[in-house]
């Protein structure tokens, strides 16, 4: 038996394939499992509350989406194995866990890249971009809908007060495993240490790991305020992310259907975008309530202590170039 046709099974067998087999249609329509890795209280997950809907009044009902919250079909690392077989799966990934296929995604995830959400757009719809999710679609079989889910700037939460990159020495922190996350956090003074998102809590709270380094609203979703009492707005990494699928599953798809999905995945992650940004204000209120302390400091102590990593792996002419992008 194929790869392809054990995943198809597993997922019939699971109700979340209905028709033929995974990477197929019934007679009717065509149906996409939806994975992300947070709640759904988090902006990402309306975002795709969203996708789903317009594609279905697009579609005429068509193409039905169904949304996984809280990682249910599994670590963002096995959806996308999964969908590289070929099955109707799709992921909301960051840039580092794409870097293992096509090494130029891990740039996004870089120290201080850009400014603000609108800055990461622009790179992510530029012809620069293009040419990645191209090579990606080729190469490791995933096709990109859309990559402007902006999840807001990481910041570090800790047991203690954190000022500058020393505070953070011997202090393990959970992470992200691609290598740009890993570097980040080494250069901030931290020890990185990677585990799927759905272990940080306990994690914390057994003392496995002493901090950890998320953006505002997944904080919040988590409830990590419970587990840890100083959250610091270093402000690190800009987390852009991107809705991934099967390029396989993508390619059997109608064009007028292809369109489509890209079309409102774009219109979706503005949409979660936004929503990102809308709540920042009010999840930091809430996690203070509760008794978390929210540090404001000068983070030009990080900035300085990070600006080595593109170099360090091999992205400084790639930098260069998301630079000029960001600079028309």
């Amino acid at each position: 038996m194929t790869i392809i046709s054990k995943i198809a099974g597993a997922l019939v067998a699971a109700g979340l394939v209905t028709g033929l087999a995974a990477g197929q249609a019934s007679a009717q329509d065509y149906q996409l499992n939806v994975s992300t890795a947070l709640t759904q209280e988090d902006p990402i997950y309306k975002g795709l509350e969203q996708f789903r809907d317009k594609v279905a009044e697009r579609t005429d009902g068509k193409v039905e989406v169904r949304i996984f919250p809280s990682s249910q079909l599994g670590k963002d690392e096995d959806v996308l194995e999964q969908a590289r077989a070929g099955a109707p799966v799709a992921v909301v990934v960051d840039p580092g866990r794409l870097a293992v296929f096509v090494n130029d995604f891990g740039v996004l995830g870089g120290p201080y890249l850009a400014g603000d959400f609108a800055g990461y757009r622009k790179v992510v719809t530029s012809p620069l971009f293009a040419e990645w999710t191209k090579k990606l679609h080729d190469t490791s079989g995933h096709q990109i809908l859309s990559f402007n889910w902006w999840q807001g700037q990481r910041n570090v939460l800790t047991a203690n007060p954190v000022s500058k990159p020393a505070d953070l020495n011997g202090v393990r922190m959970r992470t992200p495993g691609a290598p740009v996350w890993m570097e980040t956090i080494k250069a901030m003074g931290a020890t990185p240490t990677p585990m799927g998102w759905g272990e940080v809590y306990p994690a914390l709270q057994q003392n496995a790991i002493d901090a950890a380094e998320a953006q505002d609203t997944a904080v919040y979703g988590a409830r990590l305020y419970e587990v840890a009492k100083h959250y610091t707005k270093t402000g690190h990494i800009g987390l852009i992310t991107g809705l991934v699928t099967s390029a396989q599953w993508f390619d059997q798809l109608p064009q007028e259907y292809q369109t489509i999905l890209k079309e409102e995945a774009l219109a979706a992650g503005d949409f979660a975008s936004k929503g990102t940004q809308d709540a920042v204000a009010k999840v930091d209120a809430e996690m203070e309530k509760e008794g978390l302390s929210i540090d404001e400091i000068d983070v030009t102590p990080f900035k300085e202590a990070t600006a080595g990593v593109y170099e360090k792996l091999g992205y400084g002419d790639l930098k260069k170039q998301v630079d000029d992008i960001l600079a028309k």
